[in-house]
């Protein structure tokens, strides 16, 4: 499949106990930034009383990653989780780790092998699945070119998110990027009716979105 990657498409979690550490792996599908901070603050929240809640991420096809050891000692726990993510090659994922001290220390080996080693437990459960990098379209157009505009959009190659009915007709359309410039060409030619103008288009992380302010990068034509 053109353009697809390897994606979360649901939660996974595993356990694991080392000289009295406890360490809690979750494993989440997230679709950008954003999402990925809002479900880690709910994990804080949810685990007050862990001692660490470390993470990484890794996010749309280019696989842009983040991590943080939080307060552990630095490239123990944040990196080892991100390596464990792109080992696999893996995106649109956040993976927190939730520490809770013993009473021994393990050491700078001792903590990277953990916080890898029960991450790379969680994931042998996840749920994954292939994702195509995709496009926002807003585009107007006179009532009369609707029918033939309706007929250049084929699932799931492009989904209508949103549709709404003014002077004009507003379709927001969620379209895979390779699919991108032919369904420009096409909406803005002689199929389209030459009377639809195509107003925005952004490159999603993953997953359909239908709020244009959210934002992201432009996609690539």
């Amino acid at each position: 499949m053109e353009g697809a990657y390897l994606a979360a498409a649901g939660r996974a979690e595993a356990e694991l106990r080392e000289k009295g550490s406890r360490f809690l792996a979750l494993v989440i599908p997230v679709t950008g930034e954003a999402e990925a901070r809002r479900a880690l603050e709910e994990l804080r929240r949810r685990f007050p009383d862990a001692t660490h809640h470390c993470w990484a991420w890794r996010l749309g096809a280019a696989g842009a990653e983040r991590c943080s050891d939080a307060g552990e000692p630095a490239g123990t726990a944040g990196q080892p989780i991100l390596r464990v993510l792109r080992g696999v090659g893996i995106s649109d994922v956040l993976a927190v780790v939730m520490r809770w001290y013993g009473g021994t220390k393990l050491g700078k080996g001792g903590l990277a092998r953990a916080y890898a080693g029960v991450v790379g437990r969680a994931l042998r459960d996840l749920e994954t699945g292939r994702r195509h990098p995709s496009c926002i379209l807003l585009v107007e157009l006179p009532y009369e070119r609707l029918g033939a505009v309706r007929r250049l959009l084929h699932p799931p190659e492009v989904k209508i998110l949103e549709q709404s009915y003014g002077e004009r007709v507003r379709l927001l359309l969620a379209v895979r990027a390779a699919r991108l410039p032919v369904l420009r060409e096409a909406l803005i030619g002689p199929c389209g009716g030459g009377a639809a103008s195509v107003h925005s288009h952004y490159l999603l992380s993953g997953g359909w979105k239908s709020n244009l302010s959210t934002g992201g990068e432009e996609c690539d034509e």
